[in-house]
């Protein structure tokens, strides 16, 4: 029976062990250029089996909260480029999470003061994070977007493109699309957030075509054994809904199986809260969810995510439920968290204060196990 700590081969990556960190949004990223202090940050957690970085956008029309890091610029490559480096040099490996808000997002942060974009003209109940002139951060409601004309969709689908093979250029090993918690591909999946009635509108198929797009424009450029995606059937998160995400994910998951992707990221519930919040009358089916994407084909590695501890992780992988499991909040407050899980030793306590924003305290200063 497989362990948390035996090693994964996920894609073109050889994993020495099955614990993964989640993509965390830390906001410390100016001008979303990485800073040195993200790469110490990296670097410290490099002992995860796979480290996913933080969301990163693929454009700046993408960019929806203020000091996330972007892929679309040389200064921001170069940051990267320090990342990945170092990662490598502590020898771990490490995949970009691409990323478009969509309409998670405020008209101070989109071009030319532009209003961000959505599939339909829908403002979302949700809020973003802007910083002001004295470097004061607050959250503020998104502002009103509007639609994509389906003539734009082409130029989007090539922005995840040129992000995907710019992160391999900047030293990454992959990528993972982000296609959850209420972000733009999301917005096209759910129908609370689509009322389009196009080819990218009304019916699953065409609501899921824009993630199908997408995901076969990276595959195409940077090999499916280097790519990954997150979803999240049932998350509120973002003002994200829909009543029926049992046959619009299953559809989701037949349409991946064929593309030879590396992993599959799941999250299980409301993301970062209760892991059995449902959307629609019946708790969503995880285990068809894995079973319609196997029988289409799909052998990426399936990663799990939210809420787990020790104990469940570990029952995960034994069971076969999945092949890895993501931690979140805990790698933020404990670097050598694979060590600790090994171990069963105390952990850290994350400072929530210091989630969003700021410098060292609370990002790269978290102290790891003597000896």
């Amino acid at each position: 029976m497989p362990t948390l700590f035996d090693p994964l081969t996920v894609g073109a990556l050889a994993l020495p062990n099955r614990v993964v960190m989640a993509p965390l949004t830390r906001n410390r990223a100016p001008r979303a250029i990485p800073q040195p202090r993200t790469a110490l940050y990296y670097a410290q957690r490099a002992s995860a089996g796979l480290l996913i970085s933080e969301a990163t956008a693929i454009s700046h029309q993408g960019q929806g909260y203020a000091d996330v890091p972007g892929l679309y610029a040389p200064e921001q490559l170069e940051g990267w480029r320090r990342v990945t480096e170092a990662v490598h040099a502590a020898g771990g490996r490490i995949v970009v999470q691409l990323w478009h808000v969509g309409r998670i997002s405020h008209t101070d942060l989109q071009p030319d003061g532009q209003a961000p974009v959505a599939p339909s003209a829908i403002r979302a109940a949700s809020k973003t994070y802007l910083v002001d002139a004295s470097g004061e951060g607050r959250f503020v409601e998104t502002s009103e977007p509007r639609a994509l004309d389906a003539a734009e969709l082409p130029g989007i689908v090539d922005d995840y493109r040129r992000a995907a093979r710019a992160a391999i250029d900047a030293g990454f090993d992959g990528v993972e699309v982000h296609a959850a918690n209420g972000y733009l591909i999301d917005q096209f999946l759910r129908s609370g957030s689509n009322h389009r009635d196009d080819a990218y509108g009304g019916a699953i198929a065409h609501r899921a075509r824009f993630l199908e797009e997408v995901m076969a424009a990276v595959v195409e450029e940077i090999g499916g054994d280097r790519t990954g995606i997150r979803i999240s059937p049932v998350t509120p998160a973002n003002d994200a809904h829909d009543p029926e995400p049992q046959p619009l994910f299953e559809h989701v998951a037949r349409r991946l199986g064929p593309m030879g992707l590396a992993f599959v990221h799941v999250v299980e519930g409301a993301t970062g809260g209760d892991r059995d919040h449902r959307q629609g009358e019946a708790a969503f089916d995880y285990a068809a969810l894995r079973q319609a994407y196997a029988e289409a084909g799909g052998r990426g590695a399936w990663i799990v995510n939210n809420g787990y501890d020790r104990a469940m992780a570990q029952a995960a992988i034994k069971s076969g439920r999945a092949d890895a499991v993501a931690f979140g909040r805990a790698f933020i407050a404990n670097p050598d968290l694979v060590r600790r899980l090994r171990e069963d030793a105390p952990l850290n306590p994350p400072d929530q204060a210091t989630f969003y924003g700021g410098g060292d305290h609370g990002y790269t200063d978290y102290p790891a196990l003597a000896g």
